[in-house]
């Protein structure tokens, strides 16, 4: 995930920490329409990507929904090793003309959401601790790339995010934003679709998690509702006690993708005055 806590994380290791500022320090120098730069990953950083692509592809299996499913495929970035964030962003570009942009870190929301009605998605190129290698409380490039990115593959999702982007860029209070901020929280990067044999998840940091994926089924599951989300706190640093579940893409995009498309600070206010 792209937004929330900038804190650092202190039970880091001092080796993942000050590998993690090199790249970064790449990233923060990018300049939009250049190459993005290469990163030289060790064979310790590709054998981290094998492992943990590798356990989610088999929980993916059962846990994942069809649709991100097929997205995986459509991706088509290998478990063989890291992946150069160049060579996905044009994988994307051709799919769905989504195009991926290095981040130093976490982006602030309002930045990070309205990109996306450009076509742009911001991707951090770091990868995450070896010490915890199925857990990291920020963003690295596997939860960018196995759970963002393959989502923006497909062009059902990739409008979905583009509709959020456009709905940041529309509404002009802060509250307003911060509501967008939470429905985007419990549909993109936390959301569900019903299936026959219980929810199954979509959202990007469900998916790249490992430990999540075992755990979202005992949270308490509630039917997909934008306006109920606002009652919901959340905190990205732990798993989620209240997730949201659409009752197929075609819900979800009924009910968010029209929310997003339609909203502005208004609406917004009429809903928060409903529910205070």
């Amino acid at each position: 995930m792209n937004f929330g806590s900038d804190a650092p994380d202190l039970a880091a290791s001092s080796a993942y920490r000050q590998r993690r500022d090199e790249i970064a320090a790449r990233a923060a120098a990018y300049v939009l329409g250049e190459p993005i730069p290469e990163v030289d990953y060790t064979d310790a950083e590709h054998a981290l990507w094998r492992l943990v692509s590798g356990r989610l592809a088999d929980r993916h299996r059962y846990l994942a929904a069809p649709e991100f499913l097929e997205a995986v495929e459509r991706l088509g970035v290998g478990g063989d090793g890291v992946p150069q964030l160049q060579e996905v962003s044009d994988r994307l570009d051709r799919l769905t003309g989504f195009r991926l942009r290095p981040a130093s870190g976490v982006v602030p929301f309002a930045l990070f959401c309205g990109s996306l009605a450009d076509g742009y998605f911001h991707s951090t190129q770091y990868l995450r601790d070896g010490v915890t290698p199925f857990y990291s409380t920020e963003p690295d490039i596997l939860h960018e790339v196995i759970g963002h990115g393959s989502a923006l593959a497909d062009d059902r999702f990739a409008d979905l995010y583009r509709v959020a982007g456009e709905a940041v860029r529309r509404v002009e209070s802060e509250v307003a934003v911060q509501f967008v901020a939470k429905t985007f929280w419990f549909t993109l990067e936390c959301g569900l679709l019903d299936s026959s044999d219980g929810p199954r998840a979509y959202g990007a940091s469900i998916v790249s998690s490992y430990g999540e994926l075992e755990h979202f089924r005992s949270a308490e599951v509630r039917p997909l509702d934008m306006a109920d989300m606002v009652q919901v706190d959340y905190d990205i640093t732990q798993y989620q006690t209240t997730l949201y579940s659409a009752r197929s893409l075609a819900h979800l995009e009924d009910v968010a993708g029209e929310f997003w498309a339609s909203c502005d600070d208004a609406s917004i206010e009429k809903i928060l005055a409903v529910d205070i």
